[in-house]
């Protein structure tokens, strides 16, 4: 179920996936709202060898992302927009990355939006340059964790996080649908 407006609908309870892509070390993160309340479901990194070919690290994280939507059933999900990289391998390994995680979502058949890093960063510190460390600690504070999560399973959540801050806005504000 969803919280907020959605699709001009009311409803009480909202999980929603945030996924931090890259290729190495992707990012998962699904929170669950209450109304205002939010608390983590499940968070951690997708990890592939150094030594594996890109092939199989994207057959990873499509997999992984499968099975994670099949075990938690969110309702959305909300990826990191695409940066622009000064290196153009980079930037289209990063594709290729965001294309197996987006693919996973659309096939499970989550409406999935993207949001930029800055906008992340001020939905959940307050300041769009915030520092990794910092949106760690405050997303550890936010959702009352025990511990500070690794860097990128914090940026999931800080995605997942940002589009809940999202749900409550007119449809025209809200981040798009890709």
């Amino acid at each position: 179920m969803l919280s907020g407006k959605w699709g001009g609908m009311a409803i009480e309870t909202v999980k929603i996936l945030g996924i931090d892509t890259s290729l190495r070390s992707t990012g998962v993160g699904i929170i669950e709202a209450r109304g205002s309340a939010l608390r983590a479901v499940a968070y951690g990194c997708i990890r592939n060898k150094p030594k594996d070919p890109h092939s199989v690290c994207l057959e990873n994280i499509f997999n992984s992302i499968s099975d994670l939507i099949e075990e938690h059933r969110p309702d959305c999900a909300a990826i990191e927009g695409a940066f622009f990289a000064k290196n153009a391998n980079t930037a289209m390994v990063l594709g290729q990355a965001r294309g197996a995680a987006i693919t996973a979502c659309a096939k499970k058949g989550l409406m999935i939006t993207e949001h930029s890093p800055r906008k992340v960063k001020q939905a959940v510190v307050g300041n769009g340059s915030a520092q990794k460390d910092q949106v760690a600690k405050m997303i550890q504070r936010l959702l009352g964790l025990t511990e500070q999560p690794q860097a990128d399973a914090a940026d999931a959540l800080a995605i997942a996080v940002c589009r809940f801050h999202q749900l409550s806005l007119p449809e025209a504000m809200q981040a798009k649908q890709i």
